[in-house]
C-alpha cells in the first residue's frame, strides 16, 4: 500500500494506461513522458505518484503554472501533503555593479510574507510527513541554508516535558522568533500571562498556543486566528525555524574568525580605493554579527557558516529530501533554465568581487551549476509535448501518450499565402463564430497585436489583445470573457505562456508562420497547434509564403500524430467528443497570490523623476544584462517583464534629452524621439 492516496473519478484511458505502466515499472531510473497537449499528463504523473512511496519533488518553468499544478495536486491528494516553493520576492534587484558608468545598484528586494510562509510549510512538512508532494520553480536550486541545522535546531514539546516559559521563550528567539505584543504576524511570539505562551510558526495557518502547570507543559492548543477559538490539542509537537537561514552560536563564531581571515588574505590583492571600501563594508558587517547575529547581505558570507569547501554546492531545497521522485515539467523549457542560472549569477559577482563590494566567498552563494543538478536526476521523469534532445537521450525510456482519453485528434493544418490574409482571416473568425465557437490569433509582437485587434474591431468583431503589459488576473478575465462568448477572438503574442485550456477554441491562427524564431520554431508550432486540441471542430490555419524547415517538421509531427489517433480510434470504435469544462470566473487564491510576484516594478514618479541622465543609462544597462541572460536561458517570461521595465526609464531617459536639449540649445532644431509605443526597445 503506497503513502499517496489518489482522489479521481477518472480512469485511465488512451494512451494513459501505458504510459502509466510504463513509467511505474521504469522507477527508479530516467524516463520521459511525451504528451501531446490535452492527454492528461497530470493525471498520468498523479497515478505514478500514488503507486510510489517516497516524497515528490516537481519543478515547474514559472510560478504561474506551478500554481496551476499546484491546485491539480491538491485535487488529487486532499489526503497528503501538497506544498508551494516558489521565490518569495514580489520584487528583487540583484547586488550589482557597472564599471563603465561606476554605477553601485544595491539589493532591493520586497518579500511576499504568504509565498515565504509556504516555503517554510515545504520544508517543514518534508521533515515530518513522507507523503509530501513539492510543486516548486527554478527557486529551488538556490542557496537555503543548511538542512541539518533546520532539523536539530527545532524544539520539541510534549504534556509533561519539564521546562520553564523563560526557556522556551529564549529558544525561539535562538530560531529566528520574535517578541511582538501587538502583532501576531508569522514568526511572532507574545507572552500572555505567567503560564501561557503564544506562538505563531510560519509553516502553519493557526498558532499554538503552550500553558504550563508548576513548571511543566499543560497543554499544547492550536488556535484559529480569526476568532481566536481553540481547534485542537495535540500531546506533542515540533516547533521549526522561522527562516530557513539558521545557525548555532558557535558557528557564528567560527563564521566571524574565517570572514575576518578572507578579508586578510584578500585585502593586499585589490587596489587601494577598492581596498579601503571592502574593508570598511566586512568591518561593518562583522560588527552587526557580532551584536545581532545578523547583518544585510549575509547570504553572501553562507560559505562561512556553513563550512563548505570552495566551489562545493551549497545546500538547496533537493538537501532536504533524502531519496524522492524529481518531475520536471515543461522539460523543454526547464532544462535551459537549470543550465543558464550559475553562469548569470556568476557574470554579475564577478564585477562587485573585482571592484572591491564582496569577498571572493560572495562567489558560492550561488545556484547549483547544472552538472550538480544532474546528480539528483536519480529518479526522474521529464515530461512535455515536445521534449528536447538532452531529455531524449538521458532517458532510459520514453513513454508517448499521443492517444487521448476523449478520442480528438490533433488539428487539421491548412497553410496559406501572405497575399489576402486579413480578409481570409476575418471570415474564419466569421465563420467560427457562426457555430459558436472562439478563436485565437498569434503574431509575433505586442504592437502588431494591438493593431490587429483595432482593425479586427473595426469589422465588427467582439476581439481584445493579450500580451505581457496585462497582469495576471486581467489576462483570466480576458481568457474567461473568451470562453462565455463576450469575445469572439483573442489576438495574442505568446499565447503559449497562458497555459490555455480552452475548449470553445476551434480556430487557431498563426500569422507570419515562416518567420524563423523561438515563436515560430518546431517546438513553438507544435505547441501553438496544440491549443486546438480540445475541440473536436478544431482547425489551424498558417498564413506563409514558404514553408520554412520549422514548419515543415511541425506539420509532419502533427501528421504523424494525427494518423496514430485516428487508427486508434478506428480500431476501439472511439468517436471524438470535444472537452466540455465549466467556465470558472474567479482567479484562484493560489493565482492571486503570485500575481504581484509577476508585476513589472514600477519605481515611484518623484524617485523617476530625480534620477540623474547617468543614472537611467546605468538602470538600462543593467536590465539590458538581465534581459538577454534571462532570454539566454529561454526564460522569456522574465526576459519580456524586464523589457517592459526596461521602456519606463527610457520613457524617463528621452524626457530629460528633451529637457536638456530645449534648455542649452534654445532656438535649434530638436530631432524627433522615437514614439514612446514603438517597440524600440531591446529584443529579448
Amino acid at each position: 500500500m503506497g503513502i499517496f492516496k489518489l482522489n479521481s473519478s477518472f480512469s485511465p484511458a488512451g494512451d494513459q494506461v501505458k504510459a502509466i505502466e510504463a513509467l511505474s515499472q521504469a522507477r527508479p531510473g530516467r524516463s520521459t513522458l511525451l504528451g501531446v497537449t490535452g492527454s492528461g499528463k497530470t493525471y498520468t504523473l498523479a497515478q505514478v505518484i500514488a503507486k510510489q512511496s517516497k516524497p515528490v519533488l516537481i519543478l515547474a518553468p514559472n510560478k504561474t503554472l506551478a500554481a496551476q499544478l499546484y491546485e491539480e495536486f491538491s485535487g488529487f491528494f486532499p489526503e497528503n501533503k501538497v506544498c508551494y516553493f516558489v521565490s518569495y520576492y514580489d520584487y528583487y534587484q540583484p547586488e550589482s555593479y557597472m564599471p563603465a558608468q561606476d554605477m553601485y545598484v544595491p539589493k532591493e528586494a520586497k518579500i511576499n510574507a504568504e509565498i515565504e510562509r509556504l516555503r517554510i510549510e515545504a520544508t517543514a512538512s518534508l521533515i515530518n510527513r513522507p507523503d509530501t508532494i513539492i510543486i516548486a520553480s527554478v527557486s529551488s536550486i538556490y542557496s537555503l541554508g543548511d538542512p541539518t541545522d533546520y532539523r536539530t535546531l527545532a524544539v520539541p514539546l510534549s504534556i509533561g516535558q519539564e521546562m520553564s516559559l523563560d526557556q522556551l521563550s529564549r529558544q525561539l528567539m535562538t530560531i529566528q522568533y520574535h517578541h511582538n505584543t501587538y502583532e501576531r504576524g508569522p514568526g511572532s511570539v507574545q507572552v500572555v500571562d505567567d503560564k501561557t505562551i503564544e506562538i505563531s510558526p510560519p509553516y502553519m495557518r493557526e498558532r499554538l498556543r503552550i500553558i504550563w502547570n508548576d513548571g511543566h507543559v499543560e497543554k499544547i492548543q492550536t488556535i484559529r486566528k480569526l476568532d481566536d477559538s481553540v481547534s485542537g490539542e495535540m500531546d506533542t509537537t515540533l516547533i521549526f525555524p522561522a527562516r530557513h537561514f539558521v545557525t548555532t552560536g558557535e558557528k557564528r563564531i567560527r563564521a566571524m574568525a574565517s570572514i575576518e581571515q578572507e578579508l586578510e588574505a584578500w585585502l593586499p590583492k585589490l587596489a587601494e580605493p577598492h581596498r579601503e571600501r571592502l574593508k570598511a563594508r566586512v568591518e561593518r558587517d562583522l560588527d552587526m554579527l557580532a551584536k545581532r547575529g545578523h547583518c544585510a547581505g549575509i547570504e553572501n558570507y553562507s560559505i562561512h557558516f556553513d563550512g563548505r569547501p570552495v566551489n562545493q554546492a551549497p545546500f538547496c531545497l533537493f538537501d532536504f529530501f533524502k531519496d524522492f521522485l524529481l518531475i520536471l515539467d515543461e522539460s523543454h523549457i526547464m532544462i535551459p533554465q537549470l543550465q543558464g542560472m550559475y553562469a548569470g549569477d556568476r557574470a554579475r559577482k564577478n564585477n562587485l568581487v573585482t571592484y572591491g563590494f564582496r569577498l571572493p566567498s560572495a562567489y558560492d552563494n550561488r545556484p547549483l551549476r547544472f552538472e550538480e543538478i544532474e546528480r539528483y536526476f536519480r529518479d526522474v521523469i521529464f515530461v512535455s509535448a515536445t521534449p528536447g534532445s538532452y531529455e531524449l537521450a538521458m532517458s532510459d525510456m520514453v513513454a508517448e501518450q499521443v492517444v487521448r482519453p476523449t478520442g480528438l485528434v490533433d488539428p487539421p493544418v491548412d497553410v496559406r499565402p501572405r497575399i489576402g490574409q486579413l480578409q481570409d482571416l476575418v471570415r474564419e473568425i466569421q465563420e467560427t463564430n457562426e457555430k459558436g465557437y472562439r478563436t485565437l490569433v498569434t503574431v509575433l509582437t505586442k504592437k502588431l497585436a494591438e493593431e490587429l485587434a483595432l482593425y479586427l474591431e473595426g469589422q465588427k468583431i467582439r476581439v481584445c489583445y493579450l500580451h505581457s503589459d496585462l497582469k495576471t488576473p486581467q489576462r483570466t478575465e480576458i481568457l474567461h470573457k473568451l470562453r462565455a462568448g463576450i469575445f469572439d477572438c483573442v489576438v495574442g503574442v505568446n499565447l503559449l505562456r497562458e497555459g490555455l485550456d480552452l475548449p470553445e477554441v476551434a480556430r487557431v491562427i498563426i500569422m507570419d508562420a515562416d518567420i524563423e524564431g523561438f515563436l515560430r520554431d518546431k517546438r513553438s508550432l507544435i505547441q501553438t497547434i496544440g491549443r486546438a486540441a480540445r475541440n473536436v471542430d478544431a482547425k489551424v490555419v498558417l498564413y506563409a509564403d514558404k514553408i520554412t524547415q520549422s514548419m515543415r517538421d511541425a506539420l509532419d509531427e502533427t501528421e504523424r500524430r494525427r494518423t496514430m489517433q485516428m487508427q486508434h480510434n478506428e480500431q476501439q470504435g472511439i468517436t471524438p467528443r470535444t472537452v466540455i469544462r465549466d467556465v470558472v470566473k474567479s482567479i484562484s487564491p493560489i493565482q492571486a497570490l503570485i500575481a504581484r510576484a509577476t508585476e513589472v516594478k514600477k519605481p515611484s514618479p518623484r524617485a523617476l523623476k530625480n534620477m540623474t541622465m547617468e543614472e537611467l543609462t546605468a538602470k538600462m544597462v543593467l536590465l539590458e544584462q538581465e534581459m538577454h541572460a534571462a532570454s539566454s536561458r529561454h526564460d522569456y517570461d522574465t526576459a519580456i517583464r524586464i523589457r517592459d521595465e526596461w521602456f519606463m526609464y527610457q520613457k524617463r531617459h528621452a524626457e530629460v534629452m528633451r529637457e536638456k536639449s530645449v534648455a542649452h540649445k534654445k532656438g535649434e532644431y530638436i530631432p524627433a524621439l522615437p514614439d514612446d509605443d514603438k517597440n524600440t526597445g531591446p529584443t529579448p
